[in-house]
């Protein structure tokens, strides 16, 4: 495998991708046990997203939620039905777990970045064109044990990340 010493600057990790069977439970286990507070979750679908599943925009939803907690965002997603990595992610694991390490460049370098880990065989599994950040979700099962995703966040997003930060 190829390796290269030619990543931007900035590269940082930025977010812990939990994908469980019930996300209340969860949220709930969280709160009270840990104390560590999540807004209520959103039910989201892949077709409204453009979130593509090895390269098509197929249909699957999901319910998620997310905080910001000690420097790291922490994301949880419940799979309801459908496909998506999330729904296959849990068909593996029925307990749920550690899906995906998010890290995060300004969008300037996602190109880099993402291009680099295609050069390295990682195939995508997602890719996601938001407003606020461009995402790719690669396979680095066998490399890592969880999915990467690479997280190039736009102007706007910056703003958005600091106002969660703050909402902390």
């Amino acid at each position: 495998m190829k390796t290269t010493d030619n990543m931007p600057a900035g590269l940082e990790l930025a977010q812990i991708g939990w994908v469980i069977p019930d996300i209340h439970a969860t949220v709930k286990f969280l709160s009270k046990t840990l104390g560590i507070s999540f807004p209520e979750p959103e039910y989201f679908r892949a077709q409204d997203l453009d979130m593509t599943y090895y390269g098509e925009v197929v249909a699957g939803d999901w319910l998620t939620t997310q905080t910001y907690n000690g420097g790291t965002f922490i994301e949880l997603i419940q799979p309801l039905s459908g496909q998506s990595m999330f729904h296959d992610y849990l068909a593996k694991y029925p307990a749920g777990g550690t899906q995906h390490l998010a890290f995060r460049l300004p969008v300037s370098g996602f190109e880099t970045v993402t291009n680099e880990l295609r050069e390295q065989g990682h195939a995508v599994i997602s890719e996601v064109d938001h407003p606020i950040a461009r995402m790719a979700f690669f396979d680095t099962y066998q490399t890592m044990g969880v999915v990467t995703e690479i997280m190039g966040i736009t102007p706007e997003g910056w703003n958005a990340i600091r106002q969660m930060e703050k909402a902390r």
